[in-house]
């Protein structure tokens, strides 16, 4: 709900540079990665995994009063780390328990479904947004206040109604052991989705080059909502396919389009170009989402499901910050095309590497 507005919110009310807010988005990205390592191997460890998803949402939920009542960009900074440790301690334990329920032959859709679940919040939240801000006339601040209502919500669902099978027959592993349980194929997708998070910067420089352009900001949430319509629609749908096909496939097609759409971002200067913009890449990801996940998932024992998930996030969360922090230079010392088009290239890099990587595997 509040994420198209948090960029605006820094840059207008709090006076952050590009620059900071990319440091703000890449630094809370970091802590969360390093968070999810140690919390998906703790979940190994004690074959437990509602708590851990219990606390991370309930910190998330909590950080959205603090970012409504900042007076700086540093309040903002705390806050986002909140949020990111919240969603650090929940994501891996979440994904392994996906994992642990799903047949084999449905993890790409399950986790495809997962991620549609999460987009459709994505579009509601906007919605509501634009409602509290045009129909009540609410201040920003006053709208992050009522994001914490969901979260609140979302943390009684878990206490109350998340089931988890308490009793485990697997057998304790050392951490030698579950080392030995990641397979080749598993560094070989880690390399390659390493390489993609360095050109995965932060989408808040997507809603700053929409604002800086001439678009609205109370439009900013319904770009962002569009946005989420299509990976609400669609995530499921090509979540299933990869269980019917090669998932590196998938990977490598969606990191193409996503450097299509960088390069396309800086030439953008309407709302119905950034319309259409913010639809469109929307796609990667539907492509991408399920397939990565239920890639990870295959690649390692169950044993060490927790900790592959903590491995990747880990990489992906610190690809971010080196990328958002890139970008945020390149952005504001040079220009948005050479930003945009650095992060196309790495795109189109990694692409390339994961296609040779599993070629004839």
């Amino acid at each position: 709900m509040i994420y198209p507005l948090l960029p605006l919110f820094l840059a207008t009310t709090l006076g952050a540079s590009p620059v900071v807010i990319g440091m703000i988005e890449g630094a809370a990205d970091g802590l969360a990665s390093i968070l999810k390592y140690y919390a998906g191997s703790w979940s190994d460890r004690v074959r437990r995994r509602k708590p851990l998803i219990g606390i991370g949402y309930a910190l998330a939920a909590g950080s959205r009063a603090l970012i409504a009542s900042a007076g700086s960009w540093v309040t903002v900074l705390s806050a986002r780390l909140i949020d990111r440790s919240g969603k650090g301690i929940r994501s891996a334990p979440r994904d392994a328990m996906i994992s642990d329920v799903t047949p084999p032959e449905q993890r790409g859709k399950a986790f495809g479904f997962h991620r549609a679940l999460d987009h459709t919040g994505a579009i509601v939240g906007p919605l509501l947004t634009v409602l509290l801000m045009q129909g009540l006339h609410l201040e920003l601040r006053h709208v992050f206040y009522f994001a914490v209502i969901p979260g609140f919500i979302a943390v009684l669902l878990i206490v109350f109604f998340l089931k988890e099978e308490v009793e485990d027959r697997r057998p304790r592993l050392s951490e030698e052991d579950r080392r030995g349980r990641l397979s080749p194929n598993f560094w070989r997708v880690i390399a390659a989705i390493a390489l993609f998070s360095l050109a995965n910067s932060s989408d808040v420089f997507l809603l700053l080059q929409a604002n800086k352009a001439g678009v609205a900001a109370s439009m900013l949430p319904l770009l962002w909502a569009a946005h989420h319509v299509v990976k609400s629609l669609f995530s499921t749908k090509a979540g299933a396919l990869s269980d019917r096909s090669r998932r590196v496939n998938f990977l490598a097609l969606g990191w193409v389009l996503y450097a299509v759409t960088y390069v396309l971002f800086p030439a953008a200067h309407t709302l119905p170009m950034f319309f259409a913009l913010f639809v469109f890449y929307a796609v990667p990801f539907t492509l991408t989402e399920g397939a990565e996940r239920a890639l990870i998932a295959e690649s390692v024992s169950a044993d060490a499901r927790g900790r592959g998930f903590g491995i990747y996030y880990l990489v992906t969360g610190l690809g971010t910050l080196a990328g958002s922090t890139l970008f945020g230079f390149l952005y504001q010392r040079v220009s948005p095309s050479a930003a945009f088009t650095t992060g196309a290239g790495l795109a189109l890099a990694a692409a390339a590497v994961i296609f040779v990587s599993f070629r004839g595997r």
